[in-house]
C-alpha cells in the first residue's frame, strides 16, 4: 500500500507540474499578432433573444476542404476564434436549429460577423441526434477512420478494450490484437511507432487508458507512405488532442470490481500562436485469471507412457500512471513546431499458482505444486519534435519532418516455489532505446494531382539480460540428460539490433468519379542477434520492393467501390528471436528461434459503400497470399525433466517458418439507425486461411474456415438512460496441430447525463456470463493436451466524466489530423 501510495503521490506531483506548465505558457504577453486573425460574434435564438451556449462555430478552407477550425460559445452566446487569413465557408451548428451559413467569405483581418439568430428547424425536430454518441466512419483511398464517439462499454478502460469495439479488429483473450483475423498487425500511435505500445504493445494497450483516445484509423490497404511492417495491416491510434481556443478539458474517473480505480483527464489550453495540451492518468486494476492443461504422452509406438494435469491461478496487480504533455508552436502563418513528452511509470504483480498431478502407465501418481510470483517495474520515456511548412499557405503543398526518442526499461523478477521449496531464481531486465526519423515532402501537381516523397528511419536496440539460479532441487536433478540444451544453465545475455531504413514516393489523381494513389516503397533491414553467454550469433540481413495502388470510384454521393493492392511483410519480433525459455512451468514452455527469416505477402481488396437514410453498408472481399509463413507449433522437446520424483517430457511452443498460407475472406459493416433513439451495428469477418508446409519431416497442412461477429446495439430509455449491449462472438479455429473452440462474451452498459450534459455517470458489466474463455486441443504423434485460458474474469465498473468546456455532443478540431502522415487523401466519401 505504501509503494501504491507513492506512485499516486508522484503521479499527481507530474500533473502539478504540467499543469503549471500551461498556465505559464497561457500568461505570457499578448502583443499584436499580425500571422493570425480573429473571429468574433455572438449566438441567440430568434425567437426569445436567448442566447445559445455551446453552439458550434465551423471555419472550413474553401482552398483546402480538408481543413477545419472553429470553436464553440461562451454562457453568453459569444465566441472567439483566431485562424489564418484565408477564404473560408462558415456555419454555425446548434442541435434541433437551422444552421447558419456564409460561403466563400475572405477573411484577411479582425472580423466580427455580429449576432447571429438561429431560428428552431422544427421539420428535424424528432430527428435531433447527438452525433459523438456513436462511432462514425469516414472512407480514405488508403484508410478506414472510426470516431470512437461515447462507446460506454468502454468507460474506464483501456486502449485495448476500444480496439476491440472497432469494426474489422477483435482482441483475443490474451490481448492479442488481430485485424480480419490476422494477429500481424502494425499498431502506431498518431503515425509513428511509439513508446506508449512499450516493450511488449500487448500489454501496454491494456495500460492506456480508453479516454485518451479520438479515433482510430484501420488501414487494411496502406499506401507507399506508412510501413510495410505487418502482413494483417496498420492500425493507428489517433490521442486526443483539441485545438479549441481558451482552457477545455475533461476528468473521468472510475471503480470497479474485480478492484480497480483510477483518475484520467485531458486539458488543453490555446492562446494565440500557442497550443498546449496534456493526457494524464492514474489506474489500479487486479485481474485475477486461470488456465487447465491435461496433457498425455506416448512412447514411439503410440502406447500411452504417463499423463500430466495442470490447474493453474493467477492474480495481476498493476499500479501505474502516465502523462503526455505537448505545446504546439505557430511559427507563422505557414509553420508550427510541436513538442511532446510521455512518461509512465508501471509496478505489476502477479502470482501464478500451478497444481500438478501426475500419472504413470504403471498406475503410480504423484502431486505438487508450483507457485511462481513474480514483480514487474516498467519505465517508459519519449521525447518527439514535428516540425510542419505550408508553402503559399496551402495544406497540399508541405514539408514535415518529425524526430522521436524513447526509452523502455523493464524488469521481471520471480522466486518459483516448488512442493514448499525455493527452486529457482528467475530475473529478466530489457532495455531498449529506439530512435526514429521521417520526412516527407507533398507537391501538388495541377488542379488534382499530387506527387509525394519521404524517408523513414527506424533504429532500435533492445538488451536482454536473462538470469536463472537454481536453487533447490540441483540443476542435475532437474534436467537429467546432462548432454541436452536444457540440460546447462539457461543465463544468458541477448543483444537485438535493427535497422530499417525506408524511401518512398507516390502519385495521386482524380479524373471524374475516378481516384487513384499508387505507390513504391524500399525498406532496408538489418538485424543483428547476439547471445553474448554462448557466443551464438545471428545476422540477418534482407532489402525488398513494396508496391501499392488503391482505386476509388464514386458512382454518386452514397454509392462507391475501392480496390486496393499493396505487398507486405512480417519481421520477426524481438519476443519471437528470444531464445531463452519461459519458466512458469517446468514441464511446458515457450522459446524465440533466433534463425526466423520475415515473411512477405500480396493482398488485393475490393470494397463497396453503400448509404441509405436509414442504413449504410460498407462491405469488402479480400485475398492475401503469404510465403514463409512464421507460425507457432508444440513439439516434445526430447528432454525429461525430473518432477515430483519421476521423469517428466519437456514441451515447446516455438515459431518457425511454414511455406505458405492463403486467406480471403469477406469483412462486413452494417449501421442501422431506425429512429433518434436507438442505433445498431453489426460487423462480420469471415475468413478460409489454407496453410501448406511441412517442419522437420511432420506437415503441418491446415485447413481452417472461421469467422467473429459483433453486434453493438444502443437504445435510450426513458429519462434518457443510454444502454448499450455488446454481443461478441468468434468461431472454432483449426490448424495442423491444434482445434479451438468458439468464444462467446456479452457485455451491458448503462449511462446518464448531468448538469446540462457537462457530466455523465456510466456503469458497464465486462462478460456478464464469465465465458470469454479459450478452450483448445493439440495432437501430435508423441502427445495430446487439452487446455483451458481465460485472461480475466467478469468485471463491473463504474465511471464518472466531467467536462468544462466542452460538449459532449460535438467537438469541431482545427487543421490537419494528426496522423503524422502529410498530403490529401484523394477520393473516398464521407
Amino acid at each position: 500500500m505504501n509503494q501504491r501510495l507513492q506512485s499516486i503521490v508522484r503521479f499527481f506531483t507530474l500533473l502539478y507540474f504540467a499543469f503549471v506548465a500551461t498556465f505559464v505558457f497561457a500568461q505570457r504577453p499578448q502583443g499584436a499578432n499580425s500571422r493570425t486573425v480573429k473571429i468574433t460574434g455572438k449566438v441567440i435564438d430568434k425567437d426569445n433573444g436567448r442566447p445559445l451556449e455551446y453552439a458550434t462555430l465551423i471555419l472550413q478552407s474553401v482552398r483546402n476542404p480538408e481543413n477545419v477550425t472553429g470553436g464553440i460559445t461562451d454562457i453568453d452566446g459569444n465566441f472567439a476564434v483566431e485562424t489564418n487569413p484565408g477564404m473560408y465557408n462558415i456555419s454555425v451548428e446548434y442541435i434541433s436549429y437551422k444552421t447558419f451559413r456564409q460561403e466563400q467569405q475572405l477573411i484577411r483581418s479582425n472580423t466580427d460577423l455580429g449576432t447571429i439568430e438561429m431560428s428552431l428547424d422544427v421539420e428535424k425536430l424528432d430527428e435531433v441526434e447527438v452525433v459523438a454518441e456513436r462511432t462514425t466512419v469516414e472512407l480514405r483511398l488508403d484508410k478506414k477512420i472510426y470516431n470512437v464517439g461515447q462507446d460506454l462499454t468502454v468507460r474506464g478502460g483501456t486502449v485495448s478494450d476500444v480496439l476491440d469495439n472497432v469494426p474489422s479488429v477483435s482482441v483475443d483473450v490474451e490481448g492479442n490484437v488481430q485485424l480480419r483475423g490476422n494477429d500481424d498487425v502494425r499498431i502506431l500511435i498518431n503515425g509513428k511507432p511509439s513508446a506508449l505500445t512499450g516493450l511488449n504493445s500487448t500489454d501496454a494497450l491494456r495500460q492506456l487508458p480508453a479516454e485518451s483516445i479520438e479515433k482510430v484509423e484501420v488501414i487494411t490497404s496502406p499506401s507507399a507512405r506508412y510501413d510495410a511492417e505487418g502482413s494483417g495491416g496498420i492500425i493507428n491510434i489517433i490521442l486526443r488532442r483539441s485545438k479549441l481556443q481558451g482552457l477545455n478539458g475533461a476528468l473521468t474517473g472510475n471503480v470497479g470490481y474485480p478492484e480497480q480505480y483510477g483518475i484520467n483527464g485531458n486539458l488543453n489550453f490555446r492562446t494565440g500562436d500557442i497550443n498546449i495540451f496534456t493526457n494524464a492518468g492514474y489506474n489500479y486494476r487486479n485481474r485475477p485469471g486461470n488456465s487447465f492443461n491435461s496433457t498425455n504422452f506416448f512412447d514411439d509406438n503410440g502406447s500411452p507412457t504417463n499423463s500430466l494435469t495442470e490447474d493453474s491461478e493467477r492474480e495481476r496487480f498493476s499500479d501505474r500512471y502516465n502523462i503526455n504533455f505537448g505545446v504546439e508552436w505557430y511559427v507563422n502563418e505557414t509553420s508550427s513546431i510541436t513538442q511532446t513528452l510521455f512518461f509512465r511509470d508501471s509496478d505489476q504483480n502477479s502470482e501464478s499458482t500451478n497444481n500438478f498431478f501426475q500419472e504413470n502407465s504403471d498406475g503410480s501418481t504423484s502431486s505438487g505444486f508450483r507457485f511462481d510470483p513474480e514483480s514487474e517495474i516498467d519505465k517508459t520515456f519519449q521525447y518527439a519534435i514535428n516540425y510542419d511548412k505550408q508553402f503559399n499557405g496551402e495544406s497540399d503543398h508541405r514539408l514535415t519532418f518529425d524526430f522521436q526518442y524513447e526509452e523502455s526499461d523493464e524488469v521481471e523478477e520471480s522466486l518459483i516455489v516448488q512442493n514448499g521449496f525455493d527452486s529457482e531464481f528467475v530475473r529478466t531486465a530489457e532495455d531498449q532505446r529506439r530512435v526514429f526519423f521521417q520526412t516527407d515532402y507533398v507537391q501538388p501537381i495541377g488542379k488534382s494531382g499530387q506527387f509525394e516523397i519521404g524517408y523513414r528511419g527506424d533504429f532500435n536496440k533492445l538488451d536482454t539480460d536473462y538470469d536463472v539460479e537454481f536453487i533447490s532441487p540441483t540443476e542435475e536433478e532437474l534436467f537429467p540428460n546432462i548432454d541436452d540444451e536444457f540440460a546447462t544453465n539457461p543465463s544468458n545475455v541477448l543483444d537485438y539490433k535493427e535497422t530499417i531504413n525506408a524511401f518512398y514516393t507516390q502519385y495521386g489523381s482524380k479524373f471524374g468519379k475516378m481516384s487513384f494513389l499508387g505507390g513504391l516503397r524500399y525498406e532496408t533491414t538489418r538485424l543483428i542477434i547476439n547471445q553474448v553467454e554462448t557466443s551464438e550469433f545471428n545476422r540477418n540481413n534482407f532489402d525488398a520492393w513494396f508496391p501499392t495502388m488503391n482505386l476509388n470510384y464514386e458512382i454518386n454521393e452514397t454509392e462507391s467501390w475501392q480496390f486496393g493492392y499493396n505487398r507486405r511483410i512480417r519481421r520477426p519480433r524481438s519476443f519471437f528471436l528470444n531464445p531463452f525459455p519461459s519458466r512458469t512451468s517446468p514441464t511446458n514452455l515457450f522459446q524465440g528461434n533466433p534463425n526466423l527469416t520475415p515473411s512477405f505477402s500480396n493482398q488485393v481488396d475490393l470494397g463497396y459503400l453503400k448509404r441509405w437514410d436509414k442504413l449504410t453498408v460498407n462491405t469488402s472481399i479480400y485475398f492475401q497470399r503469404a510465403t514463409d509463413v512464421i507460425t507457432f507449433i508444440t513439439e516434445d522437446t526430447g528432454v525429461d525433466t525430473f518432477f515430483n520424483n519421476e521423469l517428466t517430457s519437456i514441451i515447446r511452443r516455438t515459431p518457425v517458418n511454414l511455406a505458405r498460407n492463403d486467406r480471403y475472406g469477406l469483412d462486413a459493416n452494417l449501421n442501422y439507425r431506425p429512429t433518434r433513439k436507438w442505433n445498431a451495428n453489426l460487423n462480420l469477418n469471415l475468413f478460409n486461411l489454407i496453410t501448406r508446409g511441412d517442419f522437420n519431416g511432420q506437415n503441418f497442412d491446415a485447413d481452417n474456415l472461421s469467422w467473429f461477429i459483433r453486434l453493438n446495439n444502443k437504445i435510450t430509455l426513458p429519462a434518457n438512460i443510454d444502454w448499450q449491449t455488446r454481443i461478441f462472438y468468434r468461431g472454432p479455429r483449426e490448424n495442423a496441430q491444434t482445434r479451438t473452440q468458439g468464444i462467446f462474451s456479452l457485455d451491458l452498459a448503462f449511462s446518464k447525463d448531468f448538469f446540462k450534459d457537462k457530466a455523465s455517470l456510466a456503469f458497464n458489466v465486462s462478460d456478464v456470463f464469465n465465458s470469454r474463455i479459450r478452450r483448445s486441443f493439440t495432437q501430435t504423434p508423441f502427445f495430446d493436451s487439452e487446455s483451458e485460458f481465460q485472461w480475466r474474469v467478469r468485471s463491473f465498473n463504474l465511471a464518472f466524466t466531467y467536462r468544462f468546456n466542452q460538449k459532449k455532443k460535438r467537438e469541431r478540431g482545427g487543421g490537419r489530423d494528426y496522423d503524422g502522415e502529410g498530403g490529401e487523401e484523394f477520393g473516398g466519401s464521407k
